[in-house]
């Protein structure tokens, strides 16, 4: 697979992107965040980026005034940087189709359940652990996917289990779910580097 050339995309936080940038650090990713982009002006994400001293951008409609100017910039910017594989971390925004069609197949989002259950439009944060409790389930997890046009509907890349425990609110719930994403996403993305799973030849 060879070594990979990230281009992370994050809303908020960025706390997996932080996970991402130290798996990176350390070696047990076989890769590198060469840009982070986020459509919040305000993320922290680009505080994180910043201070590692990885190149960051605010991409968004109010930046670029609409979505073909945003769509076509970020396919430059992703070239700039010789990204291989896009990564989204806690991104809240469809991408472009001139995104989606040139990195096909290298687009990885994040999703807090196993998929397919749990999945679509607003299905996301605290929404996702809420319907998780609500329909009783025993077991949730994690969902590593490619991305496509529609929500949460590409192939399954890796997923893993978390358990629900009786006493589960959603706020623990969701603070155990998410230490498990931060560690499942460079699991991933070591397997991914290292070849074991294939997303291009």
């Amino acid at each position: 697979m060879g070594r990979l050339k990230m281009a992370i995309f994050a809303s908020h936080g960025g706390s997996n992107l932080q996970s991402i940038i130290d798996g990176c650090k350390i070696g047990v990713i076989n890769g590198e965040v060469s840009v982070v982009i986020s459509n919040n002006g305000n993320s922290i994400s680009l505080g994180r980026a910043q201070k590692e001293n990885i190149p960051y951008y605010h991409m968004s409609n109010k930046v670029f005034g609409d979505e073909d100017k945003l769509d076509d910039a970020m396919v430059d910017i992703l070239e700039q940087h010789s990204v291989n594989l896009i990564v989204l971390a806690g991104y809240m925004k469809i991408l472009g189709h001139k995104v989606l069609r040139k990195y096909k197949g290298r687009i990885l989002n994040i999703h807090p359940a196993l998929l397919p259950k749990y999945g679509g439009k607003g299905m996301y944060g605290r929404y996702v652990h809420e319907a998780v409790l609500k329909g009783g389930e025993k077991v949730t997890g994690v969902t590593i996917h490619l991305v496509d046009e529609e929500y949460d509907s590409g192939a399954i890349i890796n997923q893993c289990q978390v358990k629900v425990e009786e006493n589960d609110t959603v706020e623990t719930l969701a603070s155990r779910v998410l230490g498990r994403e931060h560690t499942f996403y460079v699991e991933t993305l070591k397997m991914i580097s290292e070849g074991q799973i294939k997303l291009w030849s």
